[in-house]
């Protein structure tokens, strides 16, 4: 494992225990020596579901299986493995998936549609899930309602901090917990999920209502972030509702006794996202991107992307250079409407280019002490409309080569 993320929050928050909810990690040896790498969940009877997951073409077989089962919105399992993604694994993979659903749903006394399934970690290469479906019984001992570290821990690969957040709201006056742990730290641009991130609450809520909340909360969190530009197989982001709270019926995603649940669980989703960056592979900055003034939201959002995924600006404040040229060439290739001479550029808060050229009397030594921090704040005002969006990512230095050169071996 890499040396801790300089990014890293101070420690693992206290993760409350959400009633419906046990958890365990445990050691099976798919490919880690020395360490956990299976998670397992079990919620009560009646939990609610929903998720999101990655849009690529070529998804993991465990994400075609959620996929289709959480159309049923009913969950009591959930089990994951680092270190093998079971992914462009073929026949193989999508077999592997039913035996270890079929092992799991016994187990719990459940139907297999109430399985869900993760893999992450090499793609390519047969899961020896003969060795999780050998490993379940004994998960199954060891579960706990307070294990949130142990389970963030589980689902680790090349992360060097496990990612927990946790939030409490009302639902009508009665009050209701959420918990969240995720995974990531390299191959994370995110479409329509995250990496592999699961939330848990006791509030009682349809599955309909969830997938709503969920589907919104992801574009303005995990939806927002980068780290190197690239796409995973196995992107998954689920909700999970035990109905222990005992909250009144809401059966619609806007009714407004759900303002303050939804407020919660959308800053729960940020945090998560953020932890992501923030222990993205060889990240020494964690970087903000703010745009406004784009002709509308979703070509600010992309603005902000072109931007955020760009090596030459990556590479930029990885060097502590305030290479603002790096950014205008960042907007300019974005392929959205933006005009040279209204877009207005600042780092650190300090205008740098306005009006076509640097801005009059610039003085570079502000921003370049602002380079020097782990905080990056870039803001660019393209001058055209209302649109607005802020998008999250790091830096790129030397060590993310080195992580990933060696990846496999």
């Amino acid at each position: 494992m890499t040396a801790l993320s300089p990014l890293a929050p101070a420690s693992f928050p206290d993760m409350p225990v959400v009633r419906g909810v046990a958890l365990a990690g445990h050691a099976c040896g798919v490919r880690y020596a020395g360490r956990t790498d299976l998670l397992l969940v079990e919620m009560a009877t009646g939990t609610a579901a929903a998720g999101v997951f990655t849009r690529s073409l070529t998804a993991s077989a465990p994400v075609e299986w959620c996929r289709d089962a959480v159309a049923k919105g009913r969950a009591r399992v959930l089990v994951v493995n680092s270190g093998n993604a079971n992914a462009f694994t073929g026949s193989v993979g999508v077999a592997s998936v039913k035996r270890t659903v079929d092992k799991a749903a016994a187990l719990a006394g459940c139907k297999a549609s109430e399985v869900y399934i993760a893999s992450t970690g090499t793609i390519g290469v047969r899961l020896p899930d003969e060795k999780i479906t050998a490993a379940l019984a004994d998960a199954r001992g060891k579960l706990k309602e307070d294990a949130w570290l142990d389970a963030a821990k589980a689902i680790m690969t090349t992360d060097t901090f496990p990612k927990g957040a946790t939030r409490t709201a009302t639902i009508d006056g009665i009050p209701v917990v959420i918990n969240g742990i995720a995974k990531g730290a390299g191959m994370i641009a995110p479409d329509m999920a995250t990496m592999l991130s699961y939330v848990f609450t006791d509030a009682a809520l349809p599955a309909k209502v969830l997938q709503d909340l969920l589907s919104k909360g992801v574009q303005r969190s995990f939806n927002c972030i980068t780290v190197d530009s690239d796409t995973s197989t196995s992107d998954t982001l689920m909700l999970f509702a035990t109905g222990k709270a005992g909250n009144p019926a809401v059966k619609d995603a806007k009714d407004k006794r759900l303002a303050d649940f939804k407020a919660k669980l959308f800053d729960l989703l940020t945090d998560l996202a953020h932890q992501v960056v923030r222990d993205g592979e060889g990240a020494s900055k964690f970087v903000a991107v703010t745009v406004t003034g784009a002709a509308g939201g979703r070509a600010a959002r992309r603005i902000g992307m072109a931007i955020a995924n760009s090596p030459l600006v990556k590479t930029a404040v990885a060097g502590e250079d305030a290479n603002w040229g790096r950014i205008v060439m960042a907007v300019g290739k974005s392929g959205e409407k933006a005009d040279r001479d209204r877009l207005a550029i600042r780092i650190g808060g300090v205008l740098v280019a306005e009006k076509g050229e640097v801005a009059a009397g610039y003085d570079e030594g502000p921003v370049a002490a602002h380079m020097k921090g782990k905080e990056i704040a870039i803001d660019v005002d393209i001058g055209i409309g209302k649109g607005k969006a802020t998008v999250w990512t790091c830096d790129l230095t030397h060590a993310y080569i080195d992580i990933n050169g060696s990846y496999r071996t």
